[in-house]
């Protein structure tokens, strides 16, 4: 069993001192999907965006839609919401306020590839979820990026006060935890324990806090190089979306073989949904990407389009596409069309 780990190395980022750091929640309708475009034809066939297409039989949108209706039912079952107890209330809020669910999809999509089914996947699905809100929560507060709209929504701190805020958050994470190890059924233990450990490692200090400390670090720094921000980005955004794709191959019964290909796929198509979030924020308005847009602006901080360009950077966005689909070239084509259409997803999306 091989363990993969993220070195941190010294960078300029890490030179400054360090930094201190009553609304009922119901189940979101499934978001609208817009057009999907390029899923319909056989894998293999290029694209403009560089990446393979999904079987002509693959249904994008009826998978996408069912999905999120499986999710967000599983979310909100893992969630109650319990008498007097503003902590519930808040953690609901921000989780049950609707969103892609990008990485309990990709989560369940590669459990099914590698064998699995949803059930197995769905306890981690929803700690996935569980953890990316939880760093939503945090990333709005005034002390990190100082969000005012999240998910076409206010901020957590700004309808429960910073304080609840942040116990959302650390409630979130906790729960996601004990819901891996309580929910999981039928799975090995031992593939449990690997899956607790490699998201422990994910989303610690050699992942996302990681990620997130370079960011807030790199703040007002101009000379800010492209592999410095790859780190940035790697480790804040890619990580969790690795983590997802990785703990649903683990919780499937994937071999190591598989598990590190997949892995890889999803290392390059987290640094994808970046690049993309990059250039949305400069291309989109906030009304139209549902969260408060131009705050890298705002802060001075290095950005993909800053950097490159818009143009360049949509080239990059095509690069990392096909780099993360090649990964998926030994997988059987019907089974491995879910993350392809959610790759090419993620390199089209407009909001």
């Amino acid at each position: 069993m091989r363990s993969v780990y993220f070195r941190i190395l010294p960078s300029p980022f890490f030179r400054k001192p360090p930094i201190t750091l009553g609304v009922q929640a119901k189940l979101p309708p499934p978001p609208e999907l817009g057009p999907v475009s390029g899923i319909s034809t056989k894998m293999g066939t290029a694209r403009e965006d560089g990446g393979p297409r999904p079987p002509s039989s693959f249904d994008f949108k009826a998978y996408l839609a069912g999905k999120l209706v499986s999710v967000n039912e599983a979310l909100d079952a893992a969630v109650p919401l319990r008498s007097s107890m503003k902590i519930h209330e808040a953690m609901r809020y921000s989780l049950l306020a609707g969103g892609k669910r990008v990485c309990p999809i990709f989560c369940i999509a590669a459990c099914e590839l590698v064998g699995g089914t949803l059930p197995v996947a769905m306890p981690s699905a929803c700690a996935l979820e569980m953890i990316h809100t939880m760093s939503l929560i945090h990333d709005d507060l005034p002390c990190m990026d100082d969000g005012d709209l999240r998910r076409g929504k206010p901020t957590n701190h700004k309808v429960y006060g910073e304080a609840v805020a942040v116990l959302a958050g650390d409630a979130l994470l906790a729960l996601a935890f004990e819901h891996i190890a309580a929910e999981t059924k039928g799975v090995n233990p031992s593939q449990i324990v690997r899956a607790i450990r490699e998201l422990g490692r994910s989303i610690g200090a050699e992942g996302i806090v990681a990620g997130q400390v370079a960011d807030i670090c790199s703040e007002g720094m101009s000379n800010i190089s492209l592999k410095e921000l790859e780190f940035i980005h790697l480790h804040k955004t890619a990580c969790l979306l690795e983590a997802s794709v990785v703990l649903g191959a683990i919780m499937g019964g994937g071999t190591n073989e598989e598990i590190e290909k997949l892995r890889s796929f999803a290392r390059s198509t987290g640094l994808l949904f970046q690049v993309i979030d990059d250039i949305l924020d400069v291309t989109k308005s906030s009304l139209e990407l549902g969260k408060t847009t131009g705050k890298d602006v705002l802060a001075h901080k290095v950005t993909y389009p800053k950097l490159l360009g818009v143009e360049k950077s949509r080239e990059f966005a095509k690069k990392l596409n096909g780099d993360a689909q090649a990964q998926l070239a030994g997988f059987d084509p019907d089974k491995a069309a879910p993350l392809v259409a959610l790759a090419n997803y993620i390199a089209n999306r407009q909001s």
